[in-house]
């Protein structure tokens, strides 16, 4: 009896994985398809471009994250300092400013007419722009500085952790040896930083290649951009999948080098928890130079922008407070609660299938489900369009052979494809939530429960599930914040008239009018500051 429910819960399972994957096999098939006409002209004249700014963003972006995050990573992991304890959260602020609202607010500033120009022209007297060099900053190293200073704390995030988990022996012992607390650094703990590093990157990596709107606002032509003017300005879904396929070819082979150049390295050290009185206090210049350098990176990153865009806000409250601004809020949190809600179940099914089952295969469908995290955007939304349309047309076809009226694009048409989307790509971080928290269950637990008689799915409900409210909890409030501020497949997916906050602000961005869009802008940041507080939390209890 039990092994027939287990592998009636493997087999909803193996269906949850292969539905959640279908995107991206849909996606393949369609690249394979032939395209002699948009994809050929594309190859021939500006694909090579695409190809090379997406590389060179990727790259830029994953050099700048690392210069910015590593400083400071040590600094607060491993040094003792005035403001310590504050700056060690307050980093991770950016996180919650989407690029493409600080590409215009850092636009707004430093452009020809903005103040900075205009202050430096009537201190110098300059009239043209020709009596002076201002850098532009819509550019493609304008795009890199403004990710860069919002992905950081990917990296810094978890290059602390690993400063702060790596042995004090070995500190200790290479300070008895001679070394400096900066030669401890370089030639220790940074090379045993390595794997969180890469981690890092990789995130940075995924993100900066999924990103469009920032390099949509600069003008910076990229596969992204390139996917969306494909599908909506030629309406080529084969071309676009095309597209779609070569950004999943760059981001993959990214992260498979990495791992290539690291696949003999192995790393063994006993973990030990930093104590204040293990930091390396700094003298009062150290201490200048290393607050200077976070707070000055804080006050780019997010005070600065933050703060325009609260006044833009303030200053245009009245003709942003009204009847709509409510409709797109009541739109934006009804599709992230019904995200969340689904990501959690399905990761509640496939994490317990992969628990109870004696089999290791079990584990597949969780690891299938979690591959959609890596999907960019853009290209999610290819690979979503691409069965829903089939069963779209599927379904009229059908009620027409029964001479009966066909119900229309009920999937494609409708904000099932957008939540279907968010799904695929948001469930890995519900699947990790609730992975860590299964890891503090015994599985005695489980044993003593099957003895006394409890089926498979009484297992679930009252063991189990008490024992993960809080990482199912925690997994859905950072799907929440996700979806709330997801943007490229929300453009490629919403119905026709459907807008939510992410669209509504990226269409005043495009117009380059922000202030109408900013109380909109403002709530996705504040939203996207809840799940900071909890990071505020776990790192105060590990410092």
């Amino acid at each position: 009896m039990i092994l027939g429910l287990a592998r009636s819960w493997s087999l909803a399972g193996y269906a949850v994985a292969a539905l959640l994957v279908l995107p991206l096999f849909a996606l393949i098939f369609q690249a394979l398809q032939p395209d002699e006409a948009v994809f050929g002209h594309l190859l021939a004249t500006v694909l090579p471009t695409y190809i090379r700014n997406s590389l060179l963003l990727i790259l830029g972006v994953s050099l700048g994250s690392l210069l910015l995050a590593i400083p400071c990573a040590w600094l607060i992991a491993r040094c003792e300092f005035f403001g310590r304890r504050y700056l060690q959260w307050a980093l991770l602020l950016p996180l919650a400013m989407p690029g493409y609202i600080v590409a215009y607010v850092y636009t707004d500033l430093l452009d020809y007419a903005g103040p900075v120009q205009r202050s430096l022209r009537s201190i110098f007297g300059w009239s043209s722009p020709q009596d002076y060099f201002f850098p532009d900053i819509r550019t493609l190293g304008g795009a890199i500085c403004m990710l860069s200073l919002v992905l950081f704390p990917y990296i810094y995030l978890l290059a602390r952790t690993a400063f702060m988990e790596q042995s004090l022996s070995l500190a200790h012992a290479s300070r008895i040896m001679g070394c400096s607390p900066w030669q401890s650094f370089w030639r220790l703990s940074l090379p045993m930083a390595r794997p969180a590093l890469a981690v890092g990157v990789a995130l940075v990596a995924m993100e900066t290649a999924a990103d469009f709107a920032t390099v949509s606002y600069f003008a910076v032509p990229t596969l992204t951009t390139a996917v969306y003017d494909t599908w909506l300005g030629y309406g080529n879904l084969t071309a676009a999948a095309k597209l779609s396929a070569i950004i999943l070819l760059v981001v993959f082979s990214l992260i498979g080098f990495e791992r290539f150049a690291r696949r003999k390295q192995q790393l063994f050290q006993k973990q030990s928890r930093i104590q204040a009185t293990d930091l390396y206090p700094l003298t009062a210049v150290q201490t200048a130079v290393a607050l200077s350098f976070c707070c000055t990176l804080l006050l780019f990153a997010f005070v600065l922008p933050f703060s325009i865009l609260l006044s833009y806000a303030i200053g245009y409250f009245e003709q942003s407070w009204d009847e709509r601004f409510w409709q797109l809020s009541v739109n934006s949190l009804s599709l992230a609660l019904i995200t969340s809600l689904i990501c959690c179940l399905i990761a509640l099914l496939l994490m317990f299938v992969r628990r109870s089952s004696p089999r290791p295969s079990d584990a597949l469908p969780s690891r299938l489900a979690s591959m959609g995290y890596a999907l960019p955007g853009t290209v999610l939304a290819i690979g979503v369009l691409v069965p829903l349309t089939m069963l779209d047309f599927a379904i009229n076809d059908v009620a027409d052979v029964m001479g009966i009226k066909g119900p229309g694009l009920i999937l494609t048409g409708s904000v099932v494809a957008l939540i279907f989307a968010f799904c695929v790509r948001f469930v890995a971080i519900a699947i990790g939530s609730v992975e860590n928290s299964y890891k503090r269950i015994s599985p005695s637990l489980d044993m003593v429960s099957l003895t006394m008689g409890q089926s498979p799915r009484q297992l679930l409900w009252r063991v189990h599930f008490p024992l993960l409210a809080k990482g199912l909890f925690s997994g859905a409030l950072l799907v929440f914040i996700e979806s709330m501020k997801e943007l490229p497949a929300a453009l490629l997916l919403r119905p026709i008239g459907f807008e939510n906050l992410a669209t509504y602000v990226f269409q005043f961005v495009s117009d380059e009018k922000l202030e109408h869009g900013a109380l909109a802008a403002v709530v996705i940041v504040l939203v996207g500051l809840v799940p900071l507080i909890y990071l505020n939390r776990s790192l105060e209890q590990h410092s």
